[in-house]
């Protein structure tokens, strides 16, 4: 049976959490402090997880993973927090820690977030104690990486259908507002297919003049038109083997849409100017932040291309909807800044944090990075208080007068997530960012039966 141990000082909320997750079947300990939790750990004791809070009467739960570390007890530890205290979470899992889980916390969430831990420490060799501090320690001076996923209950969902439609042949389309990701994704979705060691080609379908569309989907030859000085490769022969991502799909004018069709059905493409068709060989990839269901419906996209380039969909959430992985967005943004201006800002204080997490971003991960980089960059001291941020976001815009969505787009959008769910309401509530509760009352306003 696993061993859990809670370190928590609210002893009715404590409790509770043991009750419940023996209930589940775990076996539980529970102290109050740090003090505390240090008689119960040892590293023969069994223990296989630990759950604390941050904020405890002797120390935080910091200084209980560093002790754990200097005795040589590697149990995951997932860290309980809130908002103004998720940059201290952020801190800890660079620390080290397994995961975080805000409050007020989900039972279901927190669940997955014990068993995901386990089962990720169970797959690993336990280090020695001379190589973990050494990781411990290149982990904090590493280069930041380019990108993270999330640690959301939105985030798992998205990399989940990710990592379920990569290995297929499957033609993608992805949804969402900009700035939310959908090239990451798209990479993403290449990298764990078999073509992951073929070219990956993104194309701008948004920035296409639409008379040379033609050239660069499909190239052309020197003379065929004024200014072909040079033979040029279009987009499908440069992705030849691999992935094609085009990006804002939604944006292409409808002649254009005939000769993309074409070239999809054919597997053939011929430049322009060219006598010779040359066979491609792609995995298709598309984006956009339009509602193409709308647009077929309105004649302004074909509705035989708008199925043959989405076999499966994925719909990205919001910045807005991944919860607190807007603080680990956040940490991440500051660190490629500190990079890029020669900066070492630290992080942020709890004012700030709380700042950032009241702040809708409407503009979502692309705005954060903009007001991020801002911030670094105003910061002269160690911390980005409320007084860099606010000049980093700029002046407040006023809300747009017009609806965010209609009623025939959120129905089709929720739709096309029980479809991809086969009716798990749950399943497609999480798809869509909201919870069960909200979208059994969408259902029953917008006539929708399963």
């Amino acid at each position: 049976m696993p061993h859990i141990l809670i370190v928590e000082d609210d002893i009715a909320f404590g409790t509770m959490l043991q009750t419940w997750l023996r209930k589940k079947g775990f076996e539980v300990d529970k102290a109050t402090s740090v003090g505390a939790a240090v008689k119960l750990l040892s590293p023969n004791d069994g223990v296989d997880l630990v759950l604390s809070d941050l904020r405890l009467p002797d120390h935080d739960g910091l200084r209980l993973l560093a002790w754990m570390h200097e005795h040589n007890i590697y149990a995951p530890f997932i860290v309980m927090t809130n908002y103004a205290e998720v940059q201290n979470a952020v801190l800890a899992m660079k620390s080290g820690a397994a995961d975080y889980i805000a409050k007020p916390v989900q039972p279901d969430i927190l669940l997955q977030k014990i068993n995901d831990a386990m089962d990720q420490n169970a797959q690993q060799v336990n280090p020695t104690p001379k190589t973990q501090k050494t990781k411990l320690k290149t982990q904090n001076s590493e280069t930041a990486p380019r990108y993270i996923e999330g640690k959301s209950e939105a985030s798992r969902q998205l990399y989940s259908y990710v990592e379920l439609v990569a290995p297929t042949p499957m033609s993608v389309l992805i949804l969402g507002a900009s700035g939310t990701g959908k090239e990451y994704v798209a990479h993403r979705i290449h990298d764990l297919s078999p073509r992951h060691d073929r070219p990956f080609f993104a194309l701008d379908c948004g920035a296409i003049p639409r008379d040379v569309a033609a050239s660069e989907f499909f190239g052309h030859k020197k003379g065929s038109f004024t200014g072909a000085d040079t033979d040029k490769r279009g987009a499908f022969e440069a992705a030849n083997g691999g992935t094609l991502f085009l990006d804002e799909v939604g944006n292409l004018s409808y002649d254009v849409q005939v000769q993309l069709l074409r070239a999809l059905q054919e597997r053939r493409i011929r430049p322009v100017g060219g006598t010779e068709e040359i066979p491609i060989d792609i995995r298709l990839v598309c984006a956009t932040n339009e509602n193409l269901a709308d647009a077929v419906s309105e004649g302004r996209f074909r509705e035989d291309l708008y199925h043959r380039i989405n076999e499966f969909t994925i719909y990205m959430p919001k910045l807005s909807e991944r919860g607190t992985d807007l603080f680990l967005f956040a940490d991440l943004f500051m660190r490629h800044a500190n990079e890029e201006l020669n900066r070492s800002v630290e992080g942020f204080d709890s004012a700030a944090a709380e700042l950032l997490a009241s702040h809708s971003w409407p503009g979502n991960l692309r705005e954060l990075n903009n007001v991020v980089k801002r911030a670094v960059l105003l910061t002269r001291g160690n911390l980005i208080t409320p007084t860099e941020l606010t000049l980093a976001m700029g002046p407040t815009q006023p809300a747009p007068v017009t609806a965010l969505y209609d009623e025939d787009s959120e129905r089709s959008r929720i739709v096309a997530a029980l479809q991809q769910t086969n009716g798990n309401k749950a399943k497609a509530a999480r798809l869509l960012g909201i919870d069960r509760k909200t979208i059994y009352n969408k259902m029953e306003k917008l006539g929708i039966e399963t």
